[in-house]
């Protein structure tokens, strides 16, 4: 036999049966070569299980190929939803991140000014201490000077021409 494929054999089976002379008195039969169209099916039914087995594996391997297609399509979700939750939560790190950077900022801010106010205090108080010492001290120093003027005119007084001798 020549190795036709399945579909060609079944087109010649077709075409004798057409072919055929139909039978006086019935036109729905025919009279065939018994020989060849048995040769034609036997054909069939050798090309059969081949064409069948043919087939499941091209089944088998098209379902294999969509479980596969399917796992894939699954693994990149997968990886596509931990990537985009792994973006969130750096997000959000950095969201928290600049937040506390912020709130150190201005608590720095506050010890700023807390620590001015303070060192102003102090300051002012360093300062008005050290009026309050030099004008005590200024008059000590004026009232020292006073007596001495106080004593110096008083030996001036007593004593004129020691003074003029200084001079």
């Amino acid at each position: 036999m020549n190795e036709r494929g399945i579909e060609e054999v079944i087109s010649t089976l077709y075409e004798l049966i057409q072919d055929a002379r139909s039978m006086p008195l019935g036109a729905d039969r025919c009279i065939v070569e018994r020989n060849k169209v048995l040769d034609l099916l036997d054909e069939i039914s050798n090309q059969l299980p081949g064409e069948l087995k043919q087939a499941r594996t091209i089944v088998e391997s098209r379902g294999e190929v969509i479980n596969n297609a399917k796992r894939e399509a699954e693994n990149i979700l997968k990886q596509a939803q931990a990537q985009a939750r792994q973006m969130v939560s750096d997000s959000e790190i950095c969201r928290q991140a600049q937040v506390e950077a912020n709130n150190m900022v201005l608590t720095a801010q506050n010890k700023i000014k807390e620590l001015k106010g303070v060192t102003n205090d102090y300051v002012d108080d360093a300062l008005r201490r050290t009026e309050e010492s030099i004008a005590e001290a200024l008059g000590e120093i004026r009232e020292s000077r006073a007596k001495f003027n106080a004593l110096v005119g008083a030996q001036n007084k007593a004593n004129p021409a020691i003074i003029e001798d200084v001079d």
